[in-house]
């Protein structure tokens, strides 16, 4: 039985959609144990009589609140009770769709790093025109990072595809603002360096495109440039999305077209939906925590909670202490 513990007062809508998610998704997985953590009243009102584990917290971190006043003065929040879940093995995996920044800092200072894991970072998973998955990582977490820190993100984002993806040997590429050897800072040349000399499938420089055009697995840069990529991204599906229907409702003649259009515009908007995509890992810790978006509905916060257990079942933290133990030093005999 794996156990999953929910934040359910992080994110836009709180309880009114983390609980109805949270067992809408045990009800599909009858070998997943959830435990809703955060205020009783405020989840016994989304139960509506319905039978579930709770877990009692009586603090909520705000969406808006400092990470270190969050860690400091509310050591009773949902978030880190749900994390305190984990430390304490009660639970094999956290989901919380609350305040990332307070998610990381209570999450490192519960759980802490992997053995030879300087920082955690945040990997997602984004659709590609090869209808596979490209894993980017880092995406905020680490805004300056060194060599070194490239080099762990690209084992940690390797061997969670190795895992949830079921790939012996996933391709691994540094972004970067062109593909030629002589490109990008210091740090990125050095990084390129090392990850080519560390045994991973690195295929080297990848530009910004190659993250839809699926041409690696993993996507490897710094939280700075990463999130950027991914706010860029975002805006531009938005801006495409309201652009096509502006123009299919300009007059008769396009409402007609968009008529016939619909299920090629279905079609593309199932395969695009960024729903299916929730759920961020916060990868290099000793456990297992996954951010939902913010404002995830019960069908994106679903998927979030598939994640957890996808990384459960697979070991991945596991997965990344065996990889990174291949790099330490060896004792002596």
């Amino acid at each position: 039985m794996i156990t999953v513990a929910v934040d359910c007062m992080g994110g836009d809508h709180g309880p009114h959609v983390t609980v109805p998610a949270a067992l809408q998704f045990q009800a599909r997985q009858p070998d997943v144990d959830v435990v809703l953590v955060g205020l009783r009243d405020a989840i016994e009102r989304e139960l509506g009589g319905k039978r579930a584990r709770i877990y009692p917290a009586n603090e909520v971190v705000s969406m808006d609140e400092p990470p270190a006043q969050a860690l400091r003065y509310k050591k009773d929040s949902s978030m880190r009770v749900a994390v305190d879940l984990v430390k304490s093995g009660d639970a094999h995996a956290c989901v919380s769709a609350g305040n990332t920044g307070a998610l990381m800092a209570i999450s490192r200072f519960v759980l802490k790093t992997l053995p030879g894991i300087d920082r955690p970072a945040i990997a997602t998973v984004l659709p590609n025109m090869r209808r596979t998955n490209t894993y980017v990582l880092d995406l905020g977490a680490n805004v300056d990072c060194t060599a070194e820190h490239l080099l762990q993100f690209g084992i940690m984002g390797a061997m969670l595809v190795a895992a949830v993806e079921h790939k012996e040997r996933p391709s691994v590429g540094l972004l970067n603002i062109g593909v030629e050897d002589i490109k990008g800072n210091e740090a990125v040349k050095q990084a390129a360096a090392l990850l080519r000399a560390s045994g991973l499938n690195f295929v080297g420089n990848v530009e910004g495109n190659d993250i839809y055009k699926g041409t690696v697995d993993v996507v490897v840069c710094d939280g700075f440039v990463g999130n950027v990529a991914l706010k860029s991204s975002e805006g531009v599906a938005q801006m495409m999305t309201e652009t096509m229907r502006e123009e299919f409702s300009r007059h008769v003649l396009t409402r007609i077209a968009a008529l016939i259009a619909m299920p090629v515009i279905r079609a593309v908007r199932d395969r695009l939906d960024h729903r299916r995509y929730n759920g961020a890992s916060l990868l290099g810790l000793r456990g297992i925590v996954i951010k939902s978006h913010g404002s995830a509905d019960g069908y994106a916060f679903g998927q979030a909670l598939e994640r957890a257990v996808e990384e459960v079942r697979n070991n991945v933290p596991q997965r990344i202490e065996a990889r990174m133990a291949q790099l330490q030093p060896q004792p002596v005999q």
